[in-house]
């Protein structure tokens, strides 16, 4: 894993779009893995103020709260639309169908889309225990899209973009982590000091299913863009 400090989450940004810059411009970027929450929102925004037309690139979302539909304010389909799509049109753009309660029909689909639009590169954020996605700790690294429990820890951080914790969803479909690893090249982004000990673990500690982002050590080519604030618990 390759690490990257940054100043803050602009300048995260900036290096994680020039990134993705080089694969488009080599012709080499047709299917990005997209992520949401608010650690993107500065990369989402800088590709929104570029001229590059990803009108020839596919997306593939990690994840998505189960029982809301794609327009709902809180789902993930209708994030990504306010912050990206409607902005900078893909030519497909792919979000687990959260309405669907039939986790099996969910999970075939989707391993199907991934399948046809193999990742070239993959945006992740972590959670503050370690999760990528809604892969929460003991997640299995063999995992494929399924639907995952969220953690309390998980479901109180998320608390803040609903009215109220009781709204948050408490079960979510998720790409797994060995679809994540699937991804030829891992973009991960952690800003703030609530981040700090997740990225500590992940460079310090072994690989363990307690911190799910370990699995990524297994990876060939990822790259880790963390602010100071997120890197101020390295040791080494």
């Amino acid at each position: 894993m390759k690490l990257i400090i940054v100043k803050d989450n602009i300048e995260g940004a900036q290096k994680g779009f020039e990134i993705i810059e080089d694969a488009y411009k080599s012709n080499t970027l047709h299917t990005m893995g997209l992520a949401t929450g608010s650690t993107p929102l500065t990369l989402y925004k800088r590709m929104v103020e570029s001229d590059l037309d990803f009108s020839t690139v596919t997306s593939v979302n990690l994840d998505e709260y189960v029982g809301l539909t794609g327009d709902h304010p809180q789902s993930y389909r209708y994030f990504m639309e306010q912050n990206l799509f409607q902005y900078k049109p893909f030519k497909a753009t792919y979000v687990p169908d959260g309405s669907n309660d039939n986790e099996q029909a969910v999970s075939d689909e989707y391993e199907a889309i991934i399948a046809a639009h193999p990742i070239d590169i993959q945006i992740l954020g972590i959670g503050g225990n370690g999760h990528i996605g809604f892969n929460e700790p003991g997640s299995s690294f063999d995992s494929i899209t399924r639907k995952v429990e969220l953690k309390e820890e998980t479901i109180e951080a998320n608390a803040r973009f609903f009215d109220s914790i009781d709204e948050v969803p408490t079960f979510a479909y998720s790409m797994g982590i060995k679809d994540i690893l699937s991804a030829k090249k891992v973009l991960l982004f952690a800003y703030g000091e609530q981040k700090a000990d997740a990225i500590r673990r992940l460079f310090e500690e072994d690989k363990t299913t307690d911190l799910p982002a370990s699995a990524l050590k297994d990876h060939s080519d990822v790259i880790v863009i963390v602010d100071e604030k997120a890197a101020s618990a390295l040791t080494q």
